[in-house]
């Protein structure tokens, strides 16, 4: 949305402005050039302060637009983005990890440089996509999207939602009004620990669907699938390991919202610097050239992958733990990961840190364009929401 600095408002009989002017101490405030609305940044913090001048102090106003947003967004990017989310999550568990150990050792004599050896994890990567969709069929690229996006839209509903009035919240109550990097840090860790925890059994349910073994996939028939639906799904794990089963991989969910904290930190700081350079643009009065539009259209959306990239990067073995905690264990034994650290330290001693990031390169293939997709349509439609 692009504005400019406001005209002089006209003046009611009485003589004064029918538009609260601001202080001294005030944001100074901009016009939008597409409805004509005084606003005072482009932050919700800000709005929120404009509101409070008009005497409106509900920091819950127009709440419902952070989960209808959320939802549609997460939506949208799960649906796009299932096939790489179903090859991340094979790469991840232990099965596959063993299956691939098996092809590399005969490579193991040859030296590879760090390139050569990203290079070798792409094509890898890709052949596994392409015999996914070989033996299982375009079904199988999909596999575990159904309870994914039961779970996607209620999991980013309740995310938005309780980041967006947790921001807003915190702001008002606690820093004036202001927004900072610590509001939005506390404001995403609320939001990261509530909707891990409302959403665990659902992501659970969808790990297990998507590891499941098929006969035709992986053994020639030797073996049959363990669960034929969802609702299967969730009767046996209730039933052979207990109602407490449903929120294993917790604490490593716990763990991830670490990234989730980092990844909105990282983007509020991006947004606020394009809401700079667009406050700088204005008050020079020139002309916008073409970089100007183009980082206008595309601001938000590099600014949600690369703060996504830059947080997966940092605090991905988590998710290695979170999808080895949540496998089915083997028939007639016990689980063999029992706790988040016991996990990663297993991992670390059997695997080596390549197998804490088993998996990353289709998970960044995937969650870069998706949070990209997901953050680009939540701001789109708060702006149609206003």
């Amino acid at each position: 949305m692009a504005f400019r600095m406001a005209p002089p408002q006209p003046k009611s009989p009485s003589g004064h402005n029918n538009t609260a002017m601001p202080g001294p101490h005030d944001p100074p405030l901009v016009q939008s050039r597409e409805t004509g609305d005084l606003v005072p940044g482009t932050s919700e913090a800000d709005e929120l302060h404009l509101e409070m001048r008009k005497g409106k102090t509900n920091p819950f106003a127009k709440s419902w637009s952070h989960f209808v947003a959320g939802g549609i967004g997460g939506m949208t990017a799960a649906a796009l983005t299932a096939p790489l989310d179903v090859l991340k999550t094979r790469l991840q568990s232990d099965f596959y990890q063993a299956q691939l150990r098996a092809s590399r050792a005969s490579l193991a004599a040859k030296p590879m440089n760090p390139f050569q050896a990203g290079m070798f994890h792409l094509k890898e990567t890709c052949q596994i996509l392409a015999l996914v969709h070989k033996n299982e069929g375009i079904r199988g690229l999909f596999r575990g999207l159904g309870p994914n996006l039961v779970g996607v839209v209620p999991a980013r509903s309740i995310n938005f939602f309780t980041y967006g009035n947790g921001k807003n919240i915190i702001a008002h109550y606690f820093n004036n009004g202001q927004e900072s990097a610590w509001v939005h840090l506390s404001a995403a860790a609320t939001a990261g620990i509530v909707t891990s925890t409302a959403t665990n059994p659902i992501w659970l349910i969808k790990t297990r669907l998507q590891l499941d073994k098929s006969a035709a996939a992986e053994s020639g028939g030797a073996a049959t699938r363990q669960y034929r639906n969802s609702l299967d799904c969730i009767r046996q794990v209730i039933r052979n390991e207990g109602f407490r089963s449903l929120y294993k991989g917790m604490s490593a969910s716990y763990l991830g919202v670490t990234e989730s904290s980092l990844q909105w930190v990282l983007y509020e700081q991006a947004k606020k610097a394009l809401a700079e350079r667009e406050r700088r643009i204005l008050l020079s009065g020139r002309e916008k050239t073409t970089i100007d539009t183009v980082v206008d259209w595309t601001g938000n959306f590099l600014s949600a992958g690369s703060a996504k990239l830059v947080a997966a990067l940092l605090t991905y073995p988590h998710e290695v733990a979170r999808t080895r905690l949540r496998q089915a264990p083997e028939p007639g034994q016990p689980p063999k990961y029992t706790g988040l650290f016991q996990c990663l330290k297993l991992v670390a001693r059997e695997e080596g840190m390549v197998g804490l990031y088993g998996g990353m390169t289709p998970h960044l293939m995937r969650t870069v364009p998706s949070a990209a997709i997901m953050f680009g349509m939540y701001e789109g439609i708060l702006r149609l929401l206003n």
